[in-house]
C-alpha cells in the first residue's frame, strides 16, 4: 500500500511511526512532514489547505490511502477533494468536519441526536454574551465557534477575563460548566460502523496542577485505570451512534476520525466537545499501545468496510506522552533555538525543522517534541517518559511534572 500522509505536527509523526509499522505499507509519503517524520517517509512540499493540491499529489503519489491529519485542510475540503480523484482518504468531508470548525454546529447536532452535554447558547454581541455568563455563572466557559488550534477555551472564574475573550473571538458558544476528569475517545468509522479506541486523558492547561492558560495539550496517558466500567460502552451507545445517525440523516456522513471529549460527571459522561480528527497529543500515548495495523484500519474506514475488519488488539501496560515546550508557549513562542536529544525512540517531533547550513535541529513551534514511552504499568510509563524528558536539551523550554500523577496516585473521582 502506498500511504500520502498530511500534516506535520506531533500528532502526524506518531501516526507515520504507526503508518510504516504496518507490514501492508510498503511507501510512506508526508506532505509537508517534519524532520522526525523525515526519518521515516518520503517529504513533499504542498500547502495541505489546498483541496487541488493535496489531491493532485495523492494522484501523482499513486496514492492506495491518504490520511489527514489536521483540522484546517479537513475543514477546507481537502478530503472531498482526494475522493472526487477515486483516491481513498481518510478524513470526514468539509460538511462533516463542521462538527469541529464550528461549535454552534457541534451544539445543533447534538440537540437534534438527543446526546448528553452541556447546555449552551450561541453569541456574537456583548447583550447575549452577558446574558449567557449571567445564566450560568462561574465559572464561565466561553469557546471560540471556529477553528482555534486547541486554544479557543477560556473556563475562569473571571466574569472580565470571559467577556474579553468572548470580545477578541466574535462569535462564541457560552457554556455551564462540567464537572468531573475529562476524558479523549478517539473513534475509527466509516460512516456507519464505529470501532473505538482506548480511552486517553490529556493536559489543556500549560502548568502543574492544572494551572494557566489552556494549551494544545502539554501531555497524554492511556488507558484510564480509574475509569468506570462500561464507559467506553456507554458512550459508543448514547453519544458516537447517534450523532452518527444525525450525520447521515443530514446527508453529511462522517468518516474518519471522531474525536469525542468528556466529562465524567455525576450523571454521567456528557460531551465537551467533538474534534474531526486524532488529538494531539492524545495520539502519541494511544497509537502507542495499538498493536493492530494501522494503515489497514484506516483503509478500511476509508473504503466502507470497517465492519469486516477484525478486531483490534492492544499490547500490554500504558503509555505516557509529555510535550516539551518552547520559551513563550502558548502565547508567543520562541522559535530558532538548537535543540540536543531529541533524535533517539520515544521522542516524537511537533515544532521542529533543519537548520540548512549545518543540519542542526532547532525549535520551529510552541510545542516543539512529545516525549512518549511505554510501560508494564501507568507509573513505570511515566517514569520511562520523564527519563525521556531529561534527556532533551532545549533552552528556555517548558513541560509539566505531573502528567499522569494524579492517575498513578489514585487521585481521580468522579462526582456522585
Amino acid at each position: 500500500m502506498r500511504v500520502l500522509l498530511i500534516g506535520s505536527g506531533g500528532r502526524e509523526h506518531a501516526l507515520a511511526l504507526g503508518l510504516v509499522a504496518d507490514p501492508s505499507v510498503e511507501v510512506l509519503f508526508a506532505a509537508p512532514g517534519n524532520p522526525g517524520i523525515g526519518t521515516v517517509a518520503g517529504m513533499r512540499d504542498v500547502v495541505f489547505t489546498d483541496p487541488a493540491a493535496v489531491a493532485a499529489l495523492a494522484v501523482e503519489c499513486s496514492a492506495d490511502l491518504v490520511v489527514v491529519g489536521p483540522e484546517t485542510p479537513l475543514v477546507a475540503g481537502v478530503a472531498d477533494a482526494v475522493r472526487a480523484e477515486g483516491v481513498p482518504v481518510f478524513g470526514p468531508s468539509a460538511a462533516a468536519a463542521r462538527l469541529e470548525g464550528s461549535k454552534a454546529f457541534a451544539k445543533d447536532v447534538m440537540t437534534a441526536a438527543e446526546v448528553p452535554t452541556a447546555r449552551a447558547y450561541s453569541c456574537a454581541d456583548a447583550e447575549s454574551v452577558g446574558k449567557a455568563l449571567d445564566d450560568f455563572g462561574a465559572p464561565y466557559v466561553v469557546k471560540n465557534d471556529g477553528l482555534a488550534a486547541g486554544k479557543g477555551v477560556v473556563v475562569t472564574e473571571d466574569r472580565r477575563a470571559a467577556e474579553e475573550h468572548a470580545r477578541a473571538c466574535g462569535q462564541v458558544v457560552i457554556e455551564e460548566y462540567l464537572a468531573g476528569p475529562e476524558v479523549s475517545l478517539f473513534v475509527v468509522t466509516d460512516g456507519e460502523t464505529a470501532v473505538p479506541l482506548l480511552p486517553a486523558q490529556d493536559f489543556k492547561r500549560v502548568g502543574d496542577g492544572d494551572t494557566g492558560p489552556n494549551t494544545g495539550g502539554m501531555g497524554a496517558y492511556a488507558p484510564l485505570p480509574w475509569a468506570p466500567p462500561g464507559l467506553v460502552d456507554e458512550v459508543m451507545r448514547d453519544i458516537v451512534h447517534p450523532t452518527l445517525v444525525e450525520l447521515r440523516r443530514r446527508g453529511t456522513p462522517f468518516a474518519g476520525l471522531l474525536y469525542v471529549g468528556l466529562a465524567i460527571t455525576a450523571t454521567g459522561p456528557r460531551v465537551i466537545e467533538f474534534n474531526a480528527r486524532f488529538g494531539d497529543p492524545e495520539t502519541q500515548a494511544v497509537l502507542a499501545l495499538l498493536e493492530t495495523p494501522l494503515a489497514g484500519l484506516l483503509h478500511a474506514a476509508a473504503t466502507g468496510e470497517l465492519a469486516a475488519h477484525p478486531p483490534l488488539r492492544w499490547r500490554e501496560g500504558a503509555a505516557v506522552t509529555v510535550v516539551v515546550a518552547a520559551e513563550g508557549y502558548p502565547a508567543k513562542p520562541r522559535t530558532g533555538d538548537v535543540i540536543h536529544g531529541a533524535e533517539v525512540s520515544g521522542i516524537i517531533h511537533a515544532g521542529t525543522v533543519r537548520r540548512a547550513a549545518d543540519g542542526a535541529l532547532l525549535s520551529a513551534g510552541g510545542r516543539v517534541l512529545s516525549c512518549t514511552a511505554t510501560g508494564s504499568d501507568l507509573a513505570a510509563a511515566r517514569d520511562a517518559a520523564y527519563e525521556l524528558v531529561r534527556g532533551v536539551e532545549l533552552a528556555d523550554s517548558h513541560h509539566r511534572t505531573d502528567i499522569a500523577a494524579a492517575a498513578v496516585d489514585g487521585r481521580i473521582t468522579i462526582p456522585s
